[in-house]
């Protein structure tokens, strides 16, 4: 099941043109190493578990986890919306996480080349809209402006 979604994720990755580069990939750890995403960090050494134990003892205090933001929650979303008997790696997770901030900051990078261009001082749906179709690719620009369209007219008609 999961190989069959690592290999759709596959397909997705070859239809999908990062910086004009068309990328064609077999797997997930060749992916993770052409696109430069996902750096696995090394583990905890031995007895630093306990060590911090010991220090959260000390001071009778738990330690609060720092929240980490990602995309996760929303890909599961949209997969199962896709595909309702299918899961997805953390691996896989991780690396469509990256994906998305990639773009994000792609789109976010051009829109904000666009206000400077035009001297003004607000990034619009406009200038995004403006960045998406210099960005993406053909049927992929247009399929993003329909949902981007949609999604902008359902935030206005909720005001």
């Amino acid at each position: 099941m999961r190989r069959e979604l690592d290999l759709k994720l596959v397909s997705f990755f070859n239809l999908v043109c990062t910086e004009n580069i068309f990328l064609r990939v077999k797997d997930d750890r060749q992916m993770s190493d052409t696109l430069g995403y996902v750096q696995s960090a090394p583990g905890p050494k031995k007895g630093s578990k306990k060590a911090l134990t010991k220090a959260q003892k000390k001071d009778g205090k738990k330690r609060k986890r720092s929240r980490k933001e990602s995309y996760s929650v929303y890909v599961y979303k949209v997969l199962q919306q896709v595909h309702q008997d299918t899961g997805i790696s953390s691996k896989a997770m991780g690396i469509m996480n990256s994906f998305v901030n990639d773009i994000f900051e792609h789109i976010a990078g051009e829109a904000s080349h666009m206000v400077h261009y035009n001297k003004r001082s607000t990034i619009t749906s406009r200038e995004i809209q403006i960045a998406v179709r210099l960005l993406l690719p053909g049927e992929l620009a247009k399929q993003a402006m329909s949902e981007g369209t949609k999604a902008v007219t359902k935030y206005a008609s909720s005001k």
